[in-house]
């Protein structure tokens, strides 16, 4: 089989979907999870820099060294297995260690990640998750005494996933080291690949859901400049139709809120794209767990409803708002346009009125200036006769005032024929008839 029978790309493809799988871990292990984005244009950052902060920890453990080329790593760092992988605005970095601390939650368990390293990483910690696995206990109540000495009362969401197999709970805060601790009971016998999933899935939910509220600051951000620009679009429209403004600076000051609009677009559409496209994550992941309510306590899509999706909901407003204002600021130009156009009719109208009585003015006064001419060239014509015929009329006897006279009508009439033929010659081979 020949080269150039395959896809350049087909293998890279097939390979992508194998390229992060879930970790495998049986219960009781702990895992840690950090998340780091750079604040500013993380799309585009330098991702050798992400490579090297990785190097950096494998050092440390004295772990294998990543590929270069990779976009993804898995290794074994003395007690840890790491797992790294790089997408588009961000890093992760999972590390799953059997066994549990001495104490719940401690935070030696994340001792992996130093403070100091994590402090030297290229962006800033968005998501910081502690998941402690842990067996089912015969009796689930004595899970929900455990972890109601965990997490606070008012925000704990406890519920059931994948047709009971397992038991998830947290609060959703961060505790005084800046984690956020989950718990996971697993009953006996549940495959170490279906737990894997189940926290790789809880991780990347709340990932995910830090990420996606990032939209929230912008959208706070793009309303409050909104509400300036609206007032002024708005006083804009009214006032387009006071004929007493010219249309051309009722338009430059449309054209100045437009401008600021779509720097705005510019300014917050990957962002709002990027929202979107992680709260359709968030549902997913929750929609994979397949969760079932527990001992009546909250379950994961009620505290969505009533945490997570006001927020995304701002998120979506201000980008409709935005895209809104984008179209009034739109139609009213077309219709500024068009004030704009019929007022330069009208005055261009005007003008070839004042042109046409122009050139009918001109040509009266050309026709006046023939009758002139006509006058004039008649009485130097009169005049050079009158001396050639002089000596003609003398021998006849004819008096000079007489032969003057009778010169004189027929000398205009040639001179108006002639005038009248030459005017005829221009007309004719004037730029129409030159068409």
């Amino acid at each position: 089989m020949g080269p150039e029978l395959e896809h350049p790309l087909r293998y890279d493809l097939v390979n992508e979907l194998h390229a992060r799988p879930s970790p495998r871990l049986s219960a009781p292990a702990t895992c840690v999870f950090v998340a780091f984005k750079e604040p500013r244009d993380a799309a585009n950052r330098d991702r050798a820099r992400d490579l090297a902060h990785l190097t950096q920890l494998t050092g440390r453990h004295g772990g294998p060294r990543p590929d270069p080329h990779e976009s993804h790593y898995q290794g074994r760092l003395g007690r840890h297995d790491l797992k790294w992988e790089s997408h588009t605005e961000f890093v992760t970095y999972m590390a799953l260690t059997p066994g549990l601390p001495i104490r719940p939650f401690d935070p030696s368990a994340g001792a992996i990640f130093p403070q100091d390293w994590q402090q030297a990483a290229p962006g800033k910690r968005v998501a910081a998750v502690m998941v402690q696995i842990d067996l089912l206990p015969d009796d689930p109540a004595e899970a929900l005494d455990r972890i109601g000495t965990w997490f606070a009362r008012d925000s704990l969401t406890a519920v059931w996933v994948l047709e009971e197999a397992a038991l998830i709970a947290g609060d959703f805060r961060i505790d005084a080291d800046g984690w956020m601790r989950f718990a996971l009971f697993v009953r006996p016998g549940v495959g170490e690949g279906r737990i894997g999933r189940i926290v790789h899935r809880l991780v990347e939910l709340e990932t995910y859901r830090a990420m996606s509220m990032l939209g929230l600051g912008r959208a706070r951000n793009l309303s409050n400049r909104l509400n300036e620009l609206e007032p002024r679009l708005s006083a804009i429209v009214d006032g387009m139709t006071d004929e007493s403004r010219p249309a051309e600076a009722v338009l430059h000051e449309l054209l100045t809120v437009s401008a600021e609009l779509e720097a705005q677009a510019v300014q917050h559409s990957f962002r709002f794209g990027a929202t979107k496209a992680y709260e359709a994550i968030v549902t997913d992941r929750i929609t994979a767990l397949r969760e079932t309510r527990f001992a009546g306590r909250q379950m994961l899509t009620e505290f969505m409803r009533r945490r997570y999706r006001p927020a995304m909901r701002t998120a979506n407003s201000a980008e409709t708002r935005l895209k809104t204002m984008l179209e009034r600021a739109a139609r009213a130009g077309e219709l500024l346009r068009t004030r704009v156009d019929v007022e330069r009719s009208a005055q261009n109208q005007l003008l070839l009125e004042r042109m046409d009585r122009r050139a009918d003015l001109q040509l009266r006064l050309q026709h006046t200036v023939e009758g002139l001419s006509v006058v004039a060239i008649s009485y130097y014509v009169v005049g050079l006769l009158s001396y050639a015929l002089y000596p003609v009329a003398a021998k006849l006897g004819v008096d000079k005032a007489y032969l003057i006279a009778g010169l004189t009508p027929v000398a205009v009439l040639v001179v108006w024929w002639a005038m009248r033929q030459v005017r005829r010659r221009l007309h004719k081979h004037g730029p129409a008839g030159d068409l």
